[in-house]
């Protein structure tokens, strides 16, 4: 068992999905419709992470260039890079083999742990699954990308699995705006609790993220999601 983490109950766990270029970047090839937005966000909630030191598990997707299914996040390419300011100093890294191997002391040593999937669903992955059923925290924090993909299959095996879930609504991003809204009802229905980012890291003027280009990328917005449990 990876005893360090069962034996500590945290407050908070940051799970942080896909925050990779090629879902993030203009010239992204899975780009979220409503990324200069999220972004912002996602940029105060790793801040927030630092600042109070809260562990970040990171959820990264990535696939063989031979693999003609996946054009994005081939693994070795710039896009399947992670968005450079939700890398925290104190990290590790492990790769999607098919194991479930893990440290026993891995947050005491890291501050963020980077785990690789080669699917949409985390919970495919053996080594996720077994670090996602057994850390213990109060409330297991999401952000990142896509709401109506890997974010809702993150947030549907937290819930299965008795995890308290809270989804930053405006620290996702979308691809498809309607099944984005879809996704969150049916995420609400099923227990997760819809936030935004000033609720849990407080008010910012931060006005730029910092990594797109200036022009005004394509915003399909998804401010209203809040609301959506409720309609």
């Amino acid at each position: 068992m990876i005893r360090q983490l069962i034996k500590t109950r945290r407050k908070q766990v940051i799970i942080d999905v896909n925050t990779q270029k090629d879902f993030f970047l203009d010239d992204g090839k899975a780009r979220v419709g409503n990324r200069r937005r999220v972004l912002i966000h996602i940029r105060r909630m790793m801040a927030m992470a630092r600042s109070k030191h809260i562990p970040v598990i990171s959820i990264s997707e990535v696939h063989p260039e031979s693999n003609g299914d996946e054009k994005y996040c081939i693994d070795g390419s710039i896009g399947e890079q992670k968005i450079q300011y939700t890398l925290l100093s104190s990290r590790a890294s492990f790769a999607a083999d098919n194991n479930t191997d893990l440290p026993g002391d891995l947050l005491r040593k890291y501050r963020q742990i980077i785990l690789h999937k080669r699917c949409l669903d985390p919970f495919d992955e053996p080594r996720i699954d077994r670090l996602l059923s057994e850390i213990r925290a109060n409330e297991f924090v999401i952000i990142g990308a896509s709401t109506e993909g890997a974010v809702e299959a993150t947030v549907l095996g937290l819930l299965q699995r008795g995890k308290r879930v809270s989804v930053v609504v405006d620290a996702v991003g979308a691809q498809d705006k309607q099944k984005a809204k879809h996704s969150l009802r049916k995420i609400a229905a099923k227990g997760a609790r819809l936030v935004e980012t000033k609720k849990i890291a407080g008010q910012s003027h931060l006005k730029s993220a910092g990594v797109l280009k200036e022009s005004l990328a394509e915003e399909d917005g998804l401010m209203d999601m809040v609301d959506i449990a409720a309609d």
